[in-house]
């Protein structure tokens, strides 16, 4: 389901983006295409990579980009734009190129991860769009795929919904969660959207409902008994929840013939009440019956919980991650990187006096290089369409490190940015999330150094540059000092 058959997005921009492209048009002698990039300059939570997500959200914006007449009616209340402008807008539709990574590809600061390539105006009018989806969904996939890591083979389950910051921020978080590796959600609307596994039981409500804990058990189990769970803190888990959890299980399940799924545990120690809990159920035979834990947890809680040897089966993560509350700005940013003008590409430069500001200049690519084993070694920026040969020694420049000489050798390289968008139009059918998930961990388990995936202090991943494509900037950058 698109986002756009709900609703037209269009109008998702900054107001800034409306005036610089109603200038552009009114003023004759700008005709120009820009190249403006998306990159990001930090890893959330001091990470060692990020996961690219949103993608498919950007196309679809891109795709259904229209203003209605009730759009332009409200820009014309503004007093702001030309009466032409506007008619403008009322046939509308994107005329630019786009390309990006593959959704789910494994991402680095600085090194541009979409690119944008169209008239002025257009290139202007999606920044705020673009950015807005790319910026959440990478930050959740980013932030779930930590927990997933945390919880070490074991299940883990989105609730955030109700701790979003609005709907979107909890169907979009879903999807962008289940692309880090979480297993299911309890948001239905992102189950059906997306076809993500749904999952869920009771409520505190339910237990509270009926007038004991032994009673509302059975009922839900009468009801459910291929999947009865029990949530089993309303009152006190030792001495009224598991014991009522079994005997309800003994009395409704065992004659069908069925098992208890699992219980629950939303409060307390968890790490203590879960190895008391395991032994309560094992000495019944229950050693099946799954022990889930919610309440407030995070990759922090969770490490801490299996280092004190918790049973825990799987993990309800909801507030922590659907907010990454740990570090919540994602902050990619989008900046031109050249002009176009009469067919003439110019390198732009922003020059900054903080040096993480400063960006990197013209039309470039970017490969991921391999080392014999397969695993990645380090990214490379080189200017747009210049050659690759890694079949003998290849001298590259590390932009922290300049003065060392550096070679890639018995190396094989990737492109990584695809075409996503040609001439307004999509240029690739969608791809399933099974495989934009599978994908992000297909390159986790055999390219990603587990140095560059520790918690704290990972390896960093190199972001390395061609001779050709330093040599240009460190000119460009000499240049434009001044100016």
């Amino acid at each position: 389901m698109s986002q756009f058959e709900a609703r037209n997005i269009s109008m998702m921009m900054d107001l800034y983006e409306m005036t610089m492209a109603n200038g552009y048009f009114e003023d004759s002698s700008v005709n120009d295409r820009g190249t403006f990039e998306v990159f990001y300059r930090k890893n959330p939570d001091s990470g060692g990579f990020a996961i690219f997500a949103g993608l498919e959200q950007v196309v679809e914006y891109i795709e259904g980009m229209h203003f209605e007449e009730d759009d332009i009616e409200y820009f014309r209340s503004l007093h702001l734009f030309s009466d032409s402008f506007l008619e403008f807008l009322r046939g509308y539709h994107f005329r630019g190129n786009i390309s990006a990574f593959p959704e789910g590809t494994i991402m680095y600061p600085n090194e541009p991860v979409l690119t944008v390539h169209a008239p002025l105006i257009d290139a202007q009018l999606v920044e705020t769009a673009i950015l807005t989806q790319i910026n959440h969904q990478s930050l959740i996939a980013t932030k779930a795929q930590r927990i997933v890591r945390a919880a070490k083979g074991r299940g883990v389950l989105d609730f955030g919904a109700r701790r979003s910051h609005n709907i979107d921020a909890a169907v979009y978080g879903a999807r962008a969660a289940y692309i880090g590796g979480v297993d299911s959600t309890a948001t239905v609307m992102a189950g059906k959207q997306f076809g993500i596994p749904v999952s869920g039981t009771m409520a505190h409500s339910w237990v509270m409902c009926y007038g004991d804990e032994y009673t509302a058990f059975c009922r839900y189990a009468e009801r459910y008994p291929d999947s009865a769970q029990f949530l089993v803190d309303t009152y006190d888990v030792l001495h009224s929840g598991v014991p009522n959890a079994i005997k309800a299980s003994r009395a409704v399940l065992n004659p069908q013939g069925k098992r208890l799924k699992g219980v629950r545990l939303d409060s307390g120690d968890l790490a203590y009440l879960s190895k008391k809990v395991r032994r309560m159920l094992d000495e019944e035979g229950m050693e099946d019956c799954m022990i889930i834990a919610s309440n407030s947890l995070d990759e922090s809680t969770i490490t801490s919980l299996l280092e004190q040897g918790g049973c825990i089966d799987a993990f309800g993560v909801g507030e922590r991650l659907i907010t990454a509350k740990s570090d919540p700005v994602f902050g990619a940013v989008y900046k031109m990187a050249a002009i176009e003008q009469n067919g003439v590409c110019t390198p732009r430069i922003k020059v900054s006096e903080n040096i993480e500001k400063i960006t990197n200049p013209g039309k470039k690519d970017v490969y991921r290089i391999y080392d014999d084993t397969g695993h990645a070694v380090a990214d490379l920026l080189t200017a747009g369409g210049e050659a690759v040969d890694l079949s003998k020694e290849y001298p590259y420049i590390d932009p922290q490190k300049p003065w060392k000489k550096r070679t890639f050798t018995n190396c094989r390289a990737k492109k990584l940015h695809r075409e996503v968008i040609l001439n307004g139009k999509r240029a690739a059918p969608p791809r399933s999330l099974e495989s934009i998930r599978a994908y992000v961990k297909e390159q986790l388990d055999s390219e990603i150094w587990q140095e560059e995936q520790r918690f704290f202090n990972p390896h960093r991943h190199y972001l390395d540059m061609s001779i050709g494509y330093y040599q240009a900037r460190e000119e460009l950058l000499d240049k434009n000092q001044w100016k």
